[in-house]
């Protein structure tokens, strides 16, 4: 399988005093193994798309197809269970729970697909040790650095070893410093059979993916990359 995530004429409308369309007949194929940047004004659709593929959201009409399944967004409890095993995610605003340790934001995202707690605290521990933060690892959210908060945030996102790396502004709210240090880590996420999506309003960074995508006013209008 060579397309993980099938977009076919995606639309998302938002009914507010008036019907607002956010996504205008979207249709992209994600291939495994690759980088894919999302560029594009703010109102142009990139947090509504990630919120459709990490199935957080719902379409108004179109197709959805994940890992070779056609998705029924009727069927919640099959879909929170795909995205907890198959899908993470990364938040500019890092969402980390406050009364909870950097180790047990990590840990407790693996007890959400099984209650093998020695595994997940080990694992949780490796993961949190790759990015650096060994000695971080039993400090709350508060007593963390904005780049280490990402830090941790990511770790808690690869937990489940997802084939699917969603990150929406993942350095919108870091310096520049922590920024590119967040992007190289991002990076260093990728494999063959993986991929990774990423919003950014940074054109340095989004340059740096296989595949570059530029919505603007809800549909893709142009996208500049490596991938054939």
């Amino acid at each position: 399988m060579t397309n993980i995530i099938e977009l076919k004429n995606i639309t998302k409308s938002y009914h507010l005093k008036k019907n607002i369309k956010v996504l205008n007949n979207v249709s992209f194929k994600f291939k495994k193994g690759k980088i894919y940047s999302l560029v594009g004004p703010s109102g142009s659709g990139k947090t509504t798309l990630l919120n459709l593929i990490s199935l957080i959201d719902k379409p108004t009409s179109g197709k959805i197809k994940i890992l070779g399944h056609d998705i029924n967004f009727k069927n919640r409890s099959e879909n929170d269970k795909l995205r907890a095993e198959k899908i993470g995610i990364i938040y500019q605003e890092k969402n980390l729970l406050s009364d909870f340790t950097a180790i047990e934001n990590v840990y407790l995202a693996r007890l959400s697909v099984d209650d093998k707690k020695s595994k997940a605290l080990n694992d949780s521990m490796k993961i949190i040790k790759k990015v650096g933060l060994s000695n971080r690892m039993n400090h709350y959210p508060s007593e963390l650095s904005g780049g280490e908060s990402q830090r941790i945030a990511i770790s808690r996102a690869l937990i489940n070893s997802p084939d699917i790396i969603l990150a929406d502004e993942p350095t919108g709210s870091l310096d520049n410093k922590n920024s590119k240090e967040i992007i190289k880590l991002l990076f260093k996420l990728s494999n063959k059979e993986r991929i990774i999506v990423f919003a950014t309003h940074n054109r340095y960074f989004a340059n740096m993916a296989d595949c570059n995508i530029q919505l603007i006013d809800g549909k893709i209008k142009k996208i500049n990359g490596k991938i054939k």
